[in-house]
Formats: C-alpha cells, sequence, structure tokens
C-alpha cells in the first residue's frame, strides 16, 4: 500500500503572510486541527498546528520583579486582551519552518506510519515530485482508513 491511497486530497493551506486570525477561521471552518503552509508555487514552507496557535496565544502567568530593591506585580494578562493583540500576526512568525518531514504518494504506507509516530505528528503533508503539497496525512483518517481498507474488508 501507497501513501496516495490514505492521504487527504482536499487539502487546506495558508500562506506565511495569512494573520493567525484567518488561520483560526480555516481551521475553526472546517474542523482541522493544522494546514500546511506554502508559498505562491503550493510548495511547503511549513507546518501550523492548533497547538502552535495555542502556545502564542497562552497568557503569561503572574510574576514578581525585583529592581534595586522595589518589587512590582506584574499582572496577568487577560486572555481576551492577549489573543486581540495576537490575531493580526503573520503565520510565518509561528509555524514551523524547521526539519519539516513530508513523504510523496509513491512511499509505502508503513513509512508514514512510522513518520508520525516517531515524532508524535497529527499530520503528514504529502509532497510530488515537483515540490507541491497535494495532500495530507493525519492519524485520524489513517485510523479510518486502516478500519475501512484492511480490518472491515
Amino acid at each position: 500500500m501507497q501513501v496516495r491511497d490514505f492521504m487527504i486530497t482536499k487539502v487546506f493551506t495558508v500562506r506565511p503572510s495569512n494573520t493567525v486570525k484567518e488561520l483560526l477561521r480555516i481551521l475553526n471552518s472546517n474542523r482541522i486541527g493544522g494546514v500546511p503552509v506554502v508559498n505562491e508555487k503550493d510548495h511547503l514552507v511549513g507546518m501550523i498546528s492548533d497547538g502552535d496557535v495555542l502556545r502564542y496565544l497562552a497568557p503569561k502567568p503572574l510574576g514578581i520583579a525585583g529592581i534595586a530593591g522595589l518589587v512590582y506585580i506584574i499582572e496577568a494578562e487577560e486572555i481576551k486582551d492577549v489573543i486581540q493583540e495576537k490575531l493580526d500576526t503573520p503565520v510565518k512568525d509561528i509555524m514551523t519552518k524547521r526539519n519539516l518531514l513530508y513523504v510523496s504518494p509513491e512511499e509505502e504506507f508503513d513509512k508514514a506510519i512510522r513518520l508520525l509516530s516517531r515524532h508524535h505528528f497529527k499530520k503528514l503533508p504529502v509532497v510530488n515530485g515537483a515540490g507541491r503539497v497535494i495532500g495530507v496525512l493525519s492519524r485520524g483518517d489513517i485510523i479510518h482508513n486502516i478500519y475501512k481498507k484492511i480490518i472491515s474488508s
């Protein structure tokens, strides 16, 4: 079995210049947890997940700072204020851009499963020979397809 037999071909993507607000709209309206980040030629330049967004939007905790014998209490940020301030941030500022892993549609399915499990990824982009993102493998869809194509056949 090859990756092409299990990949999702309806791929939602964002550009590096898209804002966090635009990303959240895509994630929410399509009920997905992450997307590939592509350039104008649909080449993979990064990945962004709901976890990346949550880590970025998390308010700083209450803290105490001291300077020259004076103690200042730093107030915890309100989540609503933090989100409003950060919604216009470009995706390129928070996406994963190093050590990007992907598979080709011709690769054996077991390699994709090993990559997903070894690196604890939820999604793995599928990139063709021209370097374009043409699909995505997600853990949930793999489980669904394993059941449908292997177990219940």
